[in-house]
């Protein structure tokens, strides 16, 4: 008996950090000072050298249900950047730069090919986050996962200055909010997609006029990263009051936390268009629509708060960064919550 007939290939494994190597390397910054199959990944703090007050900020998160499409559709090069998307989005919401970030996964089999389209993955959302991918860690765990089944989670770490932190203190009545428009559902809520829609390959594979691709194209989609949304906002010199990453409890529950107490905010429904898929989900599963944004992002997947007269920057500085901005509510005297309307 020996460790690879109970199930655990070493040598897969070090096959599997051989074929991430080449994806890693795409996201080296020159604060890294360690390489990739250490005990540790090392990070200068040279970066901080010029800030009053540098403060850590962090995140944490995984891909939760999502990964079981992946799975069905053998698809496996996209779940990775929506891991870092919803770690990295978080620190920025916070008004933090990402600066690096360690995956995890774990696996009932490790084959190296697999592993590595997944880091490829983790890899782009790296990129576009400019955030280093310094560590990580594949497990592979036999009996506890099934062979051909893996979960991916992941952890980031980035820096701000303190006067920088967006907390929403100094939020107030006329303030304007602006949504930055999602690539769909995102990561968040498919514990009920898979009760409204039947996950075979067959059903994901069905094409739908209204919404220009198959179901599972449509579902899977990577979640958007507003790392560099944000980033843009901060150099047009906007100060953003107040910032919500929509994920899981959609509107009713990520936007009060951005909120002071004694302040409002009011979304106009009607203010942007919201993806085909959330309205093809709420009809097959006869979703109501407080559920919906109960659950979803409905198409909007960052909201900041901005003073009324950063309105026509705001606007400008995310669409420079790629992004797609609309003008959603505003900012009310009152109970602290949300109002659609």
């Amino acid at each position: 008996m020996d460790y690879k007939k109970a199930g655990v290939d070493i040598e897969a494994g070090y096959k599997s950090v051989e074929l991430m190597k080449e994806h890693i390397k795409k996201t080296m910054r020159p604060e890294v000072l360690t390489n990739i199959g250490g005990f540790s990944g090392a990070f200068s703090m040279r970066a901080f050298k010029d800030m009053e007050k540098p403060t850590l900020v962090s995140g944490t998160d995984g891909v939760g249900t999502k990964l079981k499409l992946a799975f069905i559709m053998d698809k496996h090069d996209t779940v990775g950047i929506d891991c870092v998307a919803m770690c990295v989005n978080d620190i920025a919401c916070a008004g933090g730069e990402p600066l690096f970030f360690l995956d995890y996964i774990a696996c009932g089999k490790n084959i190296p090919e697999k592993i590595a389209t997944i880091v490829s993955g983790v890899a782009e959302g790296c990129q576009q986050s400019s955030a280093a991918l310094i560590g990580g860690e594949t497990a592979e765990m036999p009996g506890f996962y099934p062979e051909d089944e893996y979960d991916l989670a992941g952890f980031a770490v980035g820096v701000v200055d303190e006067k920088d932190l967006i907390t929403g203190k100094d939020l107030k009545a006329g303030d304007v909010l602006i949504g930055m428009a999602s690539s769909g559902v995102h990561s968040n809520g498919f514990s009920l997609v898979r009760k409204v829609f039947e996950m075979t390959k067959e059903s994901l594979d069905t094409y739908y006029d209204e919404l220009g691709t198959t179901l599972g194209e449509a579902l899977i989609a990577p979640t958007k990263i507003y790392v560099k949304a944000l980033r843009s906002i901060k150099e047009a010199g906007v100060r953003v009051r107040a910032c919500s990453h929509i994920t899981g409890g959609g509107f009713y529950e990520n936007i009060p936390r951005m909120l002071r107490e004694g302040t409002r905010a009011v979304v106009e429904k009607d203010s942007y268009p919201v993806p085909p898929i959330f309205k093809l989900m709420a009809k097959t599963g006869d979703i109501d629509e407080q559920m919906m944004y109960n659950t979803y992002n409905m198409g909007l997947g960052m909201i900041v708060a901005v003073d009324a007269a950063d309105v026509d920057k705001t606007m400008e500085a995310i669409k420079a960064a790629g992004e797609t901005p609309y003008i959603v509510g505003k900012i009310e005297e009152g109970e602290k919550g949300v109002t659609l309307c």
